[in-house]
């Protein structure tokens, strides 16, 4: 999609502080972070929503990759979250599925 933020940071239209790539996914900083760790995963391929992802390879992918993330951040043995959120309700702000890996600290409950 020509004019979605991530796609634009995808082809490299657009800085990001890159954390981890493979040829499915990337992982980027946050650039408004909610925890001392908040890493976005997202597609490279461009899917709106959660609702929009064709195959579970894609969220697979993208769930390996925030592992990966949350170990190179020396986030996994304390613990980390993972959310997805989907459609406006959701409270989804850009249009392209993504995953955030937030840890750093303890994370309450409801989050927020």
């Amino acid at each position: 999609m020509i004019d979605c933020l991530f796609c634009k940071i995808v082809r490299g239209e657009i800085p990001a502080t890159k954390v981890a790539e493979n040829e499915v996914c990337l992982a980027f900083r946050d650039i408004g972070p909610k925890a001392p760790v908040h890493v976005l995963v997202i597609p490279k391929s461009h899917y709106g929503s959660m609702d929009d992802v064709p195959t579970a390879e894609v969220i697979g992918a993208m769930g390996l990759m925030a592992q990966q993330v949350a170990r190179q951040e020396g986030i996994a043995e304390t613990g980390y979250r993972c959310v997805i959120n989907t459609g406006a309700d959701g409270g989804q702000t850009v249009g392209h599925v993504h995953l955030h890996v937030l840890g750093g600290r303890a994370l309450g409950w409801p989050p927020g």
